[in-house]
């Protein structure tokens, strides 16, 4: 296994662990928008420094 292959594991793992602390804590619906919110501004900002 490469570095970047775990690198990308520990990754999706950590978020993971977060969506279920969300979840115990009851922020889920937060998280998702906060997500949501980053996905839109990184692809603004890709198609704007593109």
């Amino acid at each position: 296994m490469s570095i970047n292959k775990f690198r990308k594991f520990l990754y999706g793992f950590a978020k993971l662990l977060g969506d279920v602390n969300a979840v115990q804590r009851g922020t889920i619906g937060k998280r998702v928008a906060r997500r949501a919110a980053g996905k839109a501004t990184g692809k603004l900002l890709g198609k704007l420094f593109k």
